[in-house]
């Protein structure tokens, strides 16, 4: 197990950092978007190393470069861990840039700036998503053990990373899995005095204590988000898919109970404790729901899963779990199926095409009749999941928001 110590920070600057030209590199396929830019594959000319580049977008940004940016630049250039993605360099195109169709792409900079980051194959939400996949229990809690290892690493460094989901879990064909992201991540002290902002974490992965409206927390945060994806690759599918925060608030009391003061001490402090409390008696079905999970996977799941932060377990007490040391044992990376490679963006992509397909292929044939009709309502679970700042699709592995505060 890697043992994370505050020694391991990489504080060394790179003075290259922002001198090289964008034309360095070809582009060679889009792989990733939203609100922050895009992402592409691309390939290094001189050396023939493939890389990703994410352009920071900066046509919405009224104050110049984007706070998030910085934020994720910082905190990148000082951790250094085999479960953290590597961001290499910054680069710049000196000139005003088009978009996809030609046009030009709206910045009043007259200029962009990519981060360089290390190339993985896919995310976990992309690799999920592939049409028959089926992760089996070594490969489980080979992930979990790697996610878990980084985000040690990344609490004991004092850093939040504020939206854990698959789609910013990054894995390469030597199954090698990377915390990627860092656009809403945060130093934090050990008391939990500061004022943050609730608003962060993807709201199907978003804790109960942000959704009540606390701006005091810590490392908890992330390991309840931690918890949604372990149960979610056990399960198959996400746990609690809200649409808004009223409604993931119900699901997580109708599996997880109702808080109060006697399982939460100090819930009913917190500001909207009172406007979201249930108006009836619910008891924690987790055990329930989840019956047909292996016990040390449930027990661990239960941890995770506390309503009180306070008694969620960390991350480093979480690798030391029996889930971990049981057969069968977590396998070695590199023993790992090679897939093609499948990040989120693509293969909602391919849906979308697919669909289009089927519609236009539908509209060439008779409508059926009503007793041969399908539900409107059957659509794909993982075609709609929210984004870290509300409830629309997000498009990208590298998926934030283009400002934030605290």
């Amino acid at each position: 197990m890697a043992i994370a110590v505050p020694g391991q920070l990489n504080v060394s600057e790179s003075p290259s950092w922002g001198s090289r030209s964008v034309d360095c590199f070809e582009k060679l396929e889009q792989i990733g978007e939203g609100t922050y830019g895009q992402v592409y594959m691309a390939r290094e000319i001189k050396t023939g190393e493939i890389v990703a580049l994410k352009k920071i977008r900066m046509d919405n940004e009224r104050e110049g470069f984007p706070i998030t940016a910085i934020r994720e630049i910082k905190i990148l250039k000082k951790l250094h861990h085999e479960n953290v993605i590597k961001l290499k360099e910054i680069v710049t195109s000196p000139g005003a840039e088009k978009d996809e169709q030609g046009r030009p792409d709206g910045n009043k900079y007259k200029g962009g700036i990519y981060m360089v980051f290390e190339y993985m194959d896919h995310d976990l939400t992309g690799l999920a998503d592939r049409p028959g996949m089926r992760f089996s229990v070594p490969q489980i809690k080979c992930y979990m053990r790697q996610l878990l290892t980084g985000l040690h690493y990344c609490h004991v460094n004092q850093v939040l990373h504020r939206d854990i989901k698959g789609s910013n879990l990054l894995i390469d064909n030597e199954g090698n899995l990377k915390l990627a992201d860092f656009g809403l991540a945060r130093s934090f002290s050990n008391d939990h005095n500061g004022n943050l902002t609730n608003r962060v974490i993807t709201l199907w992965y978003r804790p109960p204590e942000l959704l009540l409206g606390t701006t005091r927390y810590g490392p908890a945060v992330d390991m309840w988000s931690v918890g949604c994806i372990f149960a979610e690759l056990l399960h198959g599918k996400p746990i609690f898919p809200g649409k808004d925060e009223p409604e993931q608030l119900n699901k997580i009391f109708e599996l997880c109970g109702a808080p109060d003061e006697s399982n939460w001490p100090g819930v009913s402090k917190i500001p909207w404790y009172n406007n979201f409390k249930p108006t009836r008696p619910m008891k924690r079905r987790l055990r329930e729901v989840f019956r047909h999970f292996d016990r040390h996977a449930l027990e661990l799941l239960e941890r995770m899963l506390a309503l009180d932060p306070s008694q969620r377990i960390s991350a480093k007490d979480a690798l030391d779990a029996e889930y971990f040391w049981t057969d069968p044992l977590p396998c070695d990376p590199k023993s790992l199926p090679k897939y093609e490679s499948s990040h989120e963006f693509q293969t909602k992509k391919k849906r979308q095409q697919q669909r289009q397909h089927e519609e236009t292929a539908n509209a060439k044939t008779p409508a059926p009749t009503a007793a041969h009709s399908t539900s409107a309502n059957s659509a794909d679970w993982s075609s709609t999941r929210p984004n870290a700042t509300g409830t629309e699709p997000t498009h990208a592995r590298f998926s934030t928001p283009s400002s934030c505060r605290t």
